[in-house]
C-alpha cells in the first residue's frame, strides 16, 4: 500500500473455494488477509480482538446470513473502524438497500465482478485507488 502499512481484510464466506481464491488475490495485492468460513468464525475472530480495516462478507450463508452478521457486528460494536463490504450473488435493489441500512460501505455483486475487479472496488471504497 502507498503508506507502507498493509490493509487488513477479513473475508467471510461459506465457500472454501471462494475464500481461498479471494484470500490469494488480496494477498497478492498487498493485503494482510484473514478468513472466516462462515459468520460464527468471523464473530469469534472479531470478539477475540481482530480489527480489520475491511470486512468482506457474503450474504447467503447457513445459520446466519450476511445481513444478520452485519447486525451482530454493529450490535456488539465489533471492528467499528472497519469498512464493511457485501460481496454477494444477490444483487436485488432491496438487498443493496438493506446492506446500506446496516452500514455497508459497498455492495459488490459476485457474478458481475472478477476477483481483480473486486479488489479494485474495495480499494475505491477505501479511497486508496488512485
Amino acid at each position: 500500500m502507498a503508506d507502507g502499512k498493509k490493509n487488513t481484510i477479513l473475508i467471510v464466506d461459506d465457500d472454501n473455494f471462494l475464500i481461498d481464491m479471494y484470500a490469494l488475490k488480496f494477498s497478492e495485492s498487498g493485503f494482510d488477509v484473514h478468513t472466516a468460513l462462515g459468520p460464527d468464525f468471523a464473530l469469534d475472530a472479531l470478539r477475540r480482538g481482530l480489527a480489520p480495516d475491511i470486512i468482506l462478507l457474503d450474504v447467503v450463508m447457513p445459520k446466519m446470513d450476511g445481513f444478520e452478521l452485519l447486525a451482530a457486528i454493529n450490535k456488539e460494536g465489533l471492528a467499528p473502524q472497519a469498512a464493511k463490504i457485501v460481496l454477494s450473488n444477490r444483487g436485488q435493489q432491496s438487498d443493496i438497500e438493506r446492506g446500506k441500512e446496516l452500514g455497508a460501505a459497498g455492495y459488490i455483486v459476485k457474478a458481475s465482478a472478477t476477483p481483480s475487479e473486486v479488489i479494485m472496488h474495495v480499494l475505491d471504497i477505501m479511497g486508496k485507488n488512485k
